[in-house]
């Protein structure tokens, strides 16, 4: 069973190491002000990303990138884990951005594809749509077609937040849908003291990321997994243990030329892949779908297969 918690208690595994404050928004991109070039050109790129997506050749274009869909599964130890929950397994979907190309049917097979390897967890990792509110419509005939024993959860990506003016109405419709919203809260995956805790965190170019919240209510000893769209808040995570952050944002790139992303996303370099700082690890999913063009180049769409164990013996990641 999970227990969903908004206490204020304030534990970590590497205390007194202290825990992060708030942070506010990274880039702003809600700014009307300094920010305003970044406001208007992502405004003109979501626009021409409507009329692509009217075009039939886009929608033949992007059906042919996510035939390449698969999972990219692996192994991560956490310590402190239960052996009652070794190989307990998420299935971690970052950047759908349902309405870009990406529809109902799309959607609805995709979920198919991730129920047919029995998750005991769902994971969406932001960006679930790509500029409208309306856009979680298709969600509903899609989750129809998956039912993990421990739920489905998410947090905001930078789309989802810049694009819906009423947060209150955004979280309305979600948790309508059955999806348990974990932006700055965190829940309990388990029974009693066979457990790990599951957080979430806001936004960091969009939102205010506040990981103490998303850590209060855990025990000092539980292990922590922790969803945040932007992989450049794994330094505020490391700071404070977290054992292993899952992110999306990139799409890794989502055009790569002789084995380097064109656009990266990342300040920190954290584009695709694995990454380690002391005892926390960060996944960069390349996620799922495209915005802006239909395209994804030598950076093929992923959802993430997560086994967690109890031994490092068992795992694949570092």
């Amino acid at each position: 069973m999970s227990e969903l918690t908004s206490t204020n208690t304030n534990q970590t595994r590497n205390e007194p190491t202290p825990t992060p404050g708030v942070l506010e928004p990274r880039v702003g991109l809600g700014e009307r002000g300094p920010f305003r070039w970044k406001f208007l050109s992502t405004v003109a790129m979501c626009r021409a990303n409507r009329v692509l997506d009217r075009i039939p050749i886009s929608r033949w274009i992007h059906r042919r990138i996510l035939s390449r869909l698969a999972f990219t599964e692996f192994d991560v130890e956490l310590q402190g884990l239960p052996p009652e929950l070794d190989g307990f397994t998420v299935a971690f979907a970052s950047d759908l951005h349902v309405g870009s190309y990406l529809h109902e049917a799309e959607l609805t097979t995709i979920f198919k594809l991730i129920n047919s390897v029995q998750p005991d967890l769902v994971c969406l990792g932001g960006d679930l749509i790509n500029s409208r509110l309306t856009e979680l419509a298709p969600f509903e005939r899609a989750l129809e077609e998956i039912d993990p024993p421990h739920g489905v959860f998410a947090v905001e990506g930078n789309h989802d937040i810049f694009f819906v003016d009423e947060r209150e109405a955004w979280t309305d419709e979600i948790e309508r849908l059955g999806i348990r919203y974990l932006t700055n809260r965190g829940v309990r995956i388990g029974e009693s003291n066979d457990s790990f805790w599951l957080a979430g965190v806001d936004d960091l170019e969009e939102g205010r990321p506040d990981i103490a919240a998303a850590l209060a209510g855990r025990r000092a000893d539980e292990p922590v997994v922790l969803l945040s769209h932007h992989p450049d808040f794994f330094p505020f995570a490391a700071e404070v243990g977290v054992d292993l952050q899952l992110s999306g944002h990139t799409h890794g790139g989502q055009i790569c030329l002789f084995g380097r992303a064109v656009v990266t996303h990342s300040s920190e370099g954290f584009t695709a892949g694995w990454f380690q700082r002391d005892a926390s690890r960060l996944y960069v999913s390349r996620g799922v779908g495209s915005t802006l063009l239909p395209l994804r180049l030598n950076c093929d769409p992923e959802i993430n297969l997560v086994r967690l164990r109890t031994s490092p013996r068992d795992c694949s990641s570092p």
